[in-house]
């Protein structure tokens, strides 16, 4: 049973009814430490933990099969009772919400976030959401594999005390055009229609397109009208919105893959057992890793399936190696902005 309240300063707070369970995420600890105290016992060991997690999507969704890999990883390592609770379908509001909560420490404990949420805390991490930022899917992998986003996880440590404990996403982006887009001269004064952050526009200006914001749900009409003539998207994108009835031709940039960072409340994570903060942070890599599998095969999968179905053709964009150089100026430029000049430089180097 969820009950509402309201915090001092506004924001909604969930209070968590655990029929005598410790929710770490409410001060639990401190509460079993108060009753030792009174009753002259320690709290028994066997005591069940509780944990709270949050996403806006069903179980079909990759991000939930992470979380929930993340909560039978984290049970096997500990193997003493604990209790997770993941609040699907955007029970607890959206990813800014979560995210915003774990840092307070209410609410939610953990939680797959989008980096564009973490910005108003941390600089460094909008630069793992920026165009081009990976060479292809074999050094996305790479780069999360080694740890290479380590300085902005620290970043955000820092600033939003919460935790990043592991990297799900995998989502490929493309162009989807209504016609085909195979060369730079085809791309050449493409007008496009890209997100709100400035480096996406900075980006696509620099690979020779016409970008401009439209607001995502006037993106088909735009095509479809002309006002444009491309956007971009990953697989389930343009299947969910039917982007391939206007634009059906999908041009293979690959200009981003996303990644979708495991978050765990800095404070919850303090008043957790050693034992258990050491399996959150094995089982969030691990988790990760297989949200990042699913993520990545359902994205072609599903650009495939459409492909199969008649409903879109795809093309190899023959001129990728110039993509990558002209957004290079632009990609340090913006880490200089940032403060991240260093993660841009170790992430370059991995091979």
């Amino acid at each position: 049973m969820l009950d509402r309240a309201k915090t001092d300063n506004g924001d909604r707070q969930v209070k968590h009814y655990t029929n005598g369970r410790i929710p770490f995420g409410r001060r639990a600890l401190g509460v079993g430490l108060t009753c030792a105290a009174l009753f002259g016992t320690m709290p028994a060991s066997a005591e069940e933990i509780e944990l709270h997690g949050a996403v806006q999507f069903d179980d079909n969704h990759a991000f939930n099969k992470a979380l929930l890999k993340f909560q039978e990883l984290t049970a096997a390592c500990y193997q003493k009772p604990i209790k997770f609770v993941l609040h699907r379908n955007s029970e607890l509001g959206l990813e800014k919400d979560y995210f915003n909560y774990m840092s307070k420490g209410v609410s939610v404990d953990y939680a797959i976030v989008s980096p564009s949420h973490m910005s108003t805390y941390s600089k460094k991490a909008p630069l793992m959401d920026m165009p081009f930022l990976f060479r292809d899917v074999a050094h996305w992998n790479k780069v999360l594999d080694a740890d290479g986003l380590a300085p902005i996880a620290e970043d955000v440590k820092k600033r939003a005390d919460v935790i990043l404990v592991g990297y799900a996403g995998g989502g490929t982006r493309n162009l989807i055009v209504n016609k085909p887009v195979q060369t730079m001269d085809d791309l050449k004064g493409l007008p496009m229609r890209v997100m709100g952050a400035p480096i996406q526009t900075r980006i696509f200006e620099a690979v020779s397109a016409a970008p401009s914001v439209i607001a995502y749900s006037e993106v088909y009409n735009a095509i479809q009208t002309g006002v444009i003539n491309a956007a971009e998207n990953e697989a389930a994108g343009i299947e969910q919105m039917k982007f391939y009835e206007v634009g059906p031709h999908i041009s293979l940039t690959q200009h981003a893959i996303t990644v979708r960072p495991i978050g765990f409340s800095g404070k919850t994570f303090r008043r957790l057992p050693e034992e258990l903060q050491k399996c959150i942070m094995s089982s969030g890599k691990e988790a990760g890793a297989y949200g990042r599998e699913i993520e990545s095969s359902q994205d072609t999968a599903k650009l495939n399936q459409m492909q199969a179905d008649g409903k879109l053709t795809t093309y190899e964009f023959k001129d990728r190696g110039m993509l990558l150089k002209l957004a290079q100026p632009v990609k340090e430029e913006y880490a200089k902005e940032l403060g991240a000049t260093d993660v841009l430089d170790a992430i370059m180097q991995i091979k």
